[in-house]
C-alpha cells in the first residue's frame, strides 16, 4: 500500500462523530486484508487476529469534526451545531459539503470588512453563522433534513517534501499508521495476538473507545492520535516538529514503563521519535481505554500536526511511517520475534 494513497482514501471518506459509516467502510476494507473485521454497536471498526498470548490493542479514532444541520431558515440558509471542537475563528467563508440525500456544496457566510466597521473583531458564535447553499427554503428541504451532517472541504494534497495538507488528518493519520504497521509485520500478523480498533466518536468523548477496549480485553494498548507541532505563533511549550518522528507520550494515565520501553526501542532501532510530556490527562482515547475492564497498560504515540481542527491540517508522512515502524518493532519484541 502506498502510504499517501491510503491516507487520501481514508481522509476523503465522510465520517463525522456518530456518523462514521463511509469512513468505516474504507477503513474496514483496508483492515480486512490483515484480519477478520466487524463493526460494533457504537460504530467502532474492530479486528482481531485471534493469535495466542498477551494481547495488544492498537487504537486510532475514525471520526472527524464537523457540523449538524439544526434548521433551514426562510431564505434557505442552514443553521448549525458543532460536532466536535471547532473554533469559529477559522470558519468565515469556509467551503463545506452538506451530506443530505445528495452532497451539496456550500459556503459559510462571512461579513465583508467594508461592512463590519464598529464590530469588536471577535468571531461569531456557531449559532450565529449560517451556510449558504444557493437554494430557497423549499429547494433545500427536498434534499436536506435536520440532523444531516456538514464537513469542511479540504482536499488531501502533497506539499514539498513529505508533508501533506488537508482535512480529517486528525485522526485518519493514526488509522493509516496502524494499517502501515500491519503491513510491516506482513505474514507474521496472523500468528501475533493483535486487536485493532478504529474508534468512533472520539471528538465528542471517548465512550466508544472505552466500550471497545472492554470488549477487546487487551493486556496492553497503544492509542495513536495527532498532537501539536511547532509553527509560527505557537507557544514555546510546544516542542514537537514536523518530520522529526513519532511522539512518545508520558502522562499519569499512561504506563511509565511502557513509554520507557518504546523510547529505548526507538533509540535501538534508529526510529525517529520525540517525547511529549503531559502533566494531567492526554486528551485522547488513552485516558478512558486505560480503565476499561480489568485495566490496561496504556501507551500513546502521536503524530505531529499543524492547524489542528481546520480544513488545512498538515502532517509529515515520515512521522506516520515512524509511528508505524515503532509499533511493529515493539510488537515483534514483546513476542520474541
Amino acid at each position: 500500500m502506498e502510504l499517501f494513497d491510503m491516507l487520501k482514501a481514508l481522509c476523503e471518506a465522510n465520517g463525522t462523530s456518530g456518523d462514521e459509516t463511509a469512513a468505516a467502510k474504507v477503513a474496514a476494507e483496508y483492515l480486512g486484508r490483515f484480519m477478520p473485521v466487524s463493526v460494533d454497536a457504537l460504530g467502532n471498526v474492530t479486528g482481531d487476529t485471534g493469535g495466542c498470548g498477551s494481547k495488544i490493542l492498537l487504537d486510532a479514532h475514525l471520526d472527524r469534526i464537523g457540523f449538524a444541520v439544526t434548521a433551514i431558515d426562510e431564505k434557505g440558509f442552514l443553521k448549525l451545531a458543532r460536532v466536535g471542537g471547532i473554533d469559529p475563528i477559522v470558519l468565515a467563508a469556509a467551503e463545506v459539503t452538506v451530506h443530505g440525500k445528495q452532497d451539496v456544496y456550500g459556503v459559510i457566510t462571512s461579513t465583508p470588512p467594508h461592512l463590519s466597521k464598529g464590530s469588536d473583531g471577535k468571531a461569531p458564535e456557531i449559532a450565529d453563522i449560517a451556510v449558504d447553499i444557493g437554494m430557497s427554503k423549499d429547494e433545500a428541504e427536498k434534499i436536506i433534513s435536520i440532523g444531516d451532517r456538514i464537513t469542511m472541504n479540504g482536499d488531501i494534497e502533497k506539499m514539498l517534501g513529505e508533508r501533506v495538507c488537508g482535512a480529517a488528518l486528525d485522526d485518519r493519520s493514526g488509522v493509516a499508521a496502524i494499517l502501515r504497521c500491519l503491513e510491516i509485520l506482513g505474514e507474521k500478523v496472523n500468528s501475533l495476538p493483535i486487536a485493532v480498533m478504529f474508534s468512533s466518536c472520539e471528538e465528542t468523548g471517548s465512550a466508544a473507545a472505552k466500550s471497545g477496549s472492554f470488549n477487546a480485553c487487551p493486556d496492553e494498548a497503544i492509542a495513536v492520535d495527532v498532537s501539536f507541532a511547532k509553527a509560527p505563533g505557537i507557544k514555546d511549550t510546544v516542542r514537537a516538529e514536523l518530520g522529526k518522528g513519532t511522539m512518545i507520550g508520558y502522562a499519569p494515565s499512561l504506563n511509565f514503563e511502557l513509554s520507557r520501553k518504546l523510547e529505548a526501542l526507538a533509540k535501538e532501532k534508529g526510529i525517529a521519535y520525540q517525547v511529549e510530556v503531559m502533566g494531567s490527562s492526554t486528551g485522547t482515547n488513552a485516558d478512558d481505554m486505560v480503565t476499561a475492564g480489568k485495566g490496561t497498560k496504556m501507551a500513546l504515540l502521536s503524530i505531529p500536526q499543524r492547524n489542528m481542527h481546520t480544513q488545512a491540517e498538515v502532517v509529515d508522512l515520515r512521522d506516520i511511517e515512524a509511528t508505524a515502524q515503532l509499533m511493529a518493532a515493539y510488537i515483534l519484541e514483546r513476542e520474541g520475534r
